[in-house]
């Protein structure tokens, strides 16, 4: 695949799974007419080919072996497409030194003159 085939799966491949993690009705509609919704994000099969959605994936998504399976597909036919479940985010209470490290509007005086974050003077720092 060239570099600027493999640029442009990528993206669509991208909106695919964000769209199937994030809307419900898309993530069915991937399973009831997968040709329609992923044309729908930019990845359009050919006529007569057949598209195979994977889900429920062990271990990690491999976005180089989706690329190899999307490549596969075009010159057979069968394509496959995985949509791992979507990716657990661990909540977790930030710390104080954790809040810190993000604050902004620390002000510092060099040379007379009130800098805010390390940056150039500014109208809210004068």
């Amino acid at each position: 695949m060239e570099p600027r085939e493999r640029a442009a799966f990528v993206r669509s491949y991208t909106k695919v799974l964000t769209a199937a993690w994030s809307n419900d009705e898309y993530a069915a509609r991937l399973e009831t007419d997968p040709r329609a919704a992923l044309a729908e994000n930019g990845l359009e099969l050919p006529a007569g080919a057949t598209v195979r959605i994977v889900r429920n994936l062990g271990g990690e998504p491999d976005l180089e072996a989706q690329v190899e399976l999307w490549e596969a597909g075009t010159e057979s036919g069968d394509f496959e497409l995985r949509v791992p479940n979507s990716p657990q985010i661990e909540l977790r209470e930030l710390s104080e030194a954790d809040l810190e490290s993000v604050a902004g509007g620390t002000q510092e005086v060099r040379d007379d003159t009130t800098y805010c974050c390390c940056c150039s003077p500014c109208c809210c720092c004068t």
